[in-house]
């Protein structure tokens, strides 16, 4: 039973290590558009499209986590909107839409360039 565990655990750590590198394409939105098109330039479709993905899923999760606040600044009583906590919500939802204009920015660069290079676009419109 021992062994069992063991081997267990072995393979989930070894799991969480193959999760965390990935493919190591992942969007980010303090990159500058520069840099980002001179990447997008050297990219295959292939790479492309890998790129747009993942700043698409990022988009996704920032988009949800900014319904969320907006759920939770909703639930706040009007007689409570300019308390601590309704200003602590604005200003994270602030953060978050200023961090989804930088990542729609970025994915648009490398969805134009993937669209020129008559890369597969299907799935990737926001």
């Amino acid at each position: 039973m021992k062994i069992v565990r063991n081997a267990v655990i072995c393979c989930l750590i070894a799991l969480c290590l193959f999760v965390n590198l990935g493919c190591g394409k992942k969007a980010d939105e303090n990159k500058p558009i520069s840099e980002v098109k001179a990447e997008a330039e050297k990219m295959d479709t292939d790479g492309l499209r890998a790129m747009a993905m993942a700043y698409k899923d990022a988009i996704a999760a920032k988009s949800g986590d900014l319904e969320k606040l907006t759920a939770k600044l909703k639930d706040i009583p009007v007689t409570e909107m300019l308390g601590a906590e309704a200003k602590s919500l604005k200003a994270d939802m602030e953060n978050l839409e200023k961090s989804v204009s930088a990542l729609k920015e970025r994915f648009e660069v490398y969805y134009q360039k993937l669209k020129d290079a008559g890369g597969d676009i299907s799935g990737l419109q926001l």
